[in-house]
Order: C-alpha cells, then sequence, then structure tokens
C-alpha cells in the first residue's frame, strides 16, 4: 500500500547520501520533496504541512554526529514524525471491567466491516476470549448471511432477528451475557454516503448498548474520502479508535498517514489480506519503518512464532546440522511461509527487500505447485531425491499437473540448496554459529 511514498522518500533520502552536513539549502530542498511526496499519496493538505514544518524545525536545531550522514539524520527526524503523525505508539483494545465488552463497529457500507467484525473475532479467539458477533446489518442484501457463513469458518456464534437494528443489539449483548461470551462485536450496517438516518440510528445503537469501543472502519483505497467520513462519524460518535482496511491493496496510503492525525484517535488494527486472519495491531513506529524502507523485523518474528512450532523448530535445526533435510522438511518449510502471509507483504517486512523484490513477479501459485510437485513423490522419493530417473520424473509431472521442466527446476534448485548446506558446515564460521544454536536450544 505505501510503496509510492516508500518509493519518494527513498530517493529524497538518498540525495542527501552524498552531502557533508545539513545545511539550510538542503533542508529547504528535502522539506519541498516531503511535501510533494506526501501531497501525492493523497495525504490531507493540513497534516502534509504540519509535518512538513515539524521536520524543518527539528533539521534546523539538530547537530550531525561524525557518525552519521544528513541523510541519517533525516531519516531519523522522519522517522520520528511519521511515528508521531501516526499515533505515537500501539493502542491496544480496550475491555471492560464488567464482561462482556462491547464492540461497536461503525463505517460506510464497502468499508469491510462485516469481515473486519470476523477477523477481529478471531484474533481476540486466539487470545483466549470468547467472542460474540450480532447481525445489525438489515439493509445491505445478504449481509446476515454473509456474517452467518464467516461466524461459522471460526466457530463463533452469530446472533440474528428481524427487528429493529437498535433491539437487534441490545438482544444479542443480552444472549451473549447468558451464555457467558466475555466479548460482542456488534457489525452496524453502512451506506453509500455520510447522511443523518444512518448517523442517528448508529448513535441510537451506541446510547442503548454504552459500547467499550466504538471502532470507525475505514477503507484504506478510498484516500481523501476516508478522512472525511471519519472526521462526520468521530463527530457523531465518541469513536474510540480507526480499523484500515484493505491495505494490501494497490493505494497510496494517505488515510492511513492522515487519519490518525485529523481525528486525534489511534488507528487499532489493519486489515493486510481477505484472510480470516488477515487483522494486525497497527504500530505505528513498525509502519514508519517500512514507510521509509526499513522493514519490520518484529512483526516478521511475531508472524514466525505463531505459526512456526517450536519443537519442530529444533528438529529441523538439528537436521540441517546433520544434512537430513529432506523435501518433506522443504515442504513443510513452504507451508509454513504460506500461513504467514502472502510473500510480497512478508518480503516487505524485511530490510531492503521490498526495493530488491520491486520488479519481480511474486506468484503466490508456485509455493501451491512447488507443494503439488513433492506431495506426487513416494516417501522414498522425497527422502532420496537421488533416486529420481526419467520414468519417475514423468509420473511426478503427471501427477502433479506440472510440467517436467518444473520438477527438474524443484530439484536442482533443492540439490543446491543441500550443497550450500554442506559447505557451509564445514566452515569455520558455521560451527561457531552452531554452536551458537546448541547453545540456544540446551
Amino acid at each position: 500500500m505505501f510503496e509510492q511514498l516508500q518509493e519518494k522518500f527513498g530517493l529524497i533520502l538518498r540525495s542527501l547520501r552524498g552531502r557533508g552536513k545539513i545545511t539550510e539549502k538542503n533542508i529547504s530542498e528535502t522539506s519541498r520533496q516531503i511535501r510533494r511526496a506526501l501531497l501525492e499519496a493523497d495525504v490531507n493538505l493540513n497534516v502534509a504541512k504540519d509535518f512538513v514544518a515539524r521536520i524543518e524545525k527539528k533539521a534546523q536545531g539538530s547537530t550531525v554526529l561524525k557518525s552519521v550522514t544528513p541523510g541519517q539524520q533525516f531519516a531519523k527526524i522522519m522517522h520520528d514524525e511519521l511515528t508521531s503523525i501516526l499515533g505515537k505508539e500501539q493502542a491496544p483494545l480496550i475491555f471492560a471491567k464488567k464482561p462482556p465488552t462491547v464492540i461497536l463497529l461503525a463505517g460506510l457500507q464497502g468499508s469491510g466491516k462485516t469481515t473486519t467484525a470476523v477477523k477481529l473475532a478471531n484474533l481476540l479467539k486466539k487470545d483466549g476470549k470468547k467472542p460474540f458477533l450480532v447481525a445489525a446489518d438489515v439493509y445491505r442484501p445478504a449481509a446476515v448471511e454473509q456474517l452467518q457463513i464467516l461466524g461459522k469458518q471460526i466457530d463463533v456464534p452469530v446472533w440474528t432477528e428481524e427487528r429493529d437494528p437498535v433491539d437487534i443489539c441490545v438482544n444479542g449483548i443480552d444472549d451473549a451475557k447468558r451464555q457467558k461470551h466475555d466479548v460482542v462485536i456488534l457489525d452496524t450496517a453502512g451506506r453509500l454516503h455520510v447522511d443523518s438516518e444512518m448517523m442517528e440510528e448508529i448513535m441510537d445503537i451506541a446510547e442503548a448498548t454504552t459500547p467499550t469501543e466504538i471502532l470507525f472502519v475505514a477503507d484504506g483505497m478510498t484516500g481523501q474520502d476516508a478522512v472525511n467520513s471519519a472526521m462526520a462519524f468521530s463527530d457523531a460518535l465518541e469513536i474510540t479508535g480507526t480499523v484500515l482496511t484493505k491495505l494490501d491493496g494497490d493505494a497510496r496510503g494517505g488515510a492511513a498517514v492522515s487519519i490518525s492525525a485529523i481525528t486525534g484517535k489511534p488507528i487499532k488494527f489493519v486489515g493486510v489480506s481477505e484472510k480470516m486472519d488477515g487483522l494486525d495491531p497497527f504500530h505505528p513506529d513498525r509502519m514508519a519503518g517500512r514507510i521509509l524502507g526499513m522493514g519490520d523485523v518484529i512483526s516478521f518474528v511475531e508472524k514466525a512464532q505463531d505459526v512456526v512450532d517450536q519443537d519442530e523448530a529444533e528438529k529441523t535445526a538439528e537436521k540441517l546440522k546433520k544434512m537430513q533435510f529432506t523435501l518433506e522438511d522443504f515442504q513443510e518449510q513452504l507451508r509454513q511461509m504460506q500461513n504467514m502471509g502472502s510473500m510480497e507483504q512478508l518480503m516487505g517486512m524485511i530490510p531492503g527487500m521490498g526495493k530488491m523484490t520491486k520488479n519481480l513477479v511474486l506468484d503466490e501459485r508456485q509455493l501451491v505447485w512447488t507443494d503439488a510437485i513433492i506431495n506426487s513423490m513416494t516417501k522414498e522419493e522425497r527422502h532420496n531425491p537421488s533416486i529420481l530417473d526419467g520414468s519417475r520424473r514423468k509420473r511426478i509431472a503427471r501427477g502433479s499437473g506440472r510440467s517436467i521442466q518444473e520438477v527438474n527446476t524443484l530439484l536442482k534448485q533443492f540439490g543446491q540448496m543441500q550443497k550450500m548446506m554442506k559447505n557451509l558446515s564445514r566452515s569455520k564460521v558455521n560451527r561457531k554459529m552452531m554452536g551458537q544454536l546448541d547453545g540456544l536450544l540446551n
């Protein structure tokens, strides 16, 4: 989503690398470039002006250390200001002292409220909560059915009835109490644009249910429209935070940079994929790092921790040491990568990789095809690929629906990986690394 800002800010910082020091002239030039980059990314005009003014003030009053370059100094200033404008620090959900916690989702039609409700329920369920969904959108065709289907996928109950939306929410909360659920998520109706009827209804629901959290759900791809509607909802309701959806889409990122500064409320979650686990807590400092091309290694590690079994990781490390890594093990690593999210998203979290992969076509289907090829092998073939002669490779190609060339390419890549591991195991550096690994595992 932030590709445009990443590219522009990257050019700005690279242009400062050859400068010996920060001067009035390069502060002025850099500020003008930053302002242009923000406006082109659809950042609110006033937000952009304030952002640039603060950067200019900090740059003029900063002393550049001998150990850093002007580019590094500007990067630090920009990172600090971006973090500040995005909300300073991560804002967790607030839970009621006496359950259930009621979370009201508000927003325009098409912003992704229904899928966000289910993703949030899924996230809370993983954290040990017992969520309950209430279908209060009685206007959009199939909205109730959509919530029921998605709720069933994550095994979370959905309250439905053919009544007034306010009554639906009140009765849903009462039923959640009876069933001992500790979090209730209200999926309310939206409109194609802000209107008085919608605002009256959502205000009536808020008054009748006294929610702990009122989250405004905004489509991150709509730019300034998301900011304008956020202001309208903020004027009508005591909004406690924002959920930005579709951050995996092809948007310029202006809404994300503007919305927190304009509303004065934190971004609490971001939608990063269409999958049920595609909702992440929002960390301003990490997002600032990604926008500036510094990556987000912390989020990468957290995603890995969510999907990687510690015991299995230790077994894999031991196999690598003993050169016993098989195609079966390789297949398991690929599956874990798929569970972590899209390749493009993961690459964006690793410093420098986003720029390196910009011109690459990251075809997610390749992982599925590789999985199919390995599945078409016998157990013996997976453990000992050297027995794969021409006839066996033809059989595997037919069984997986892929070409013999793709089978050959996979085997060649796996052979090269094994060779690389063998060479590493013989090196002094690797023996030291393996010694450190033993220390971590034992």
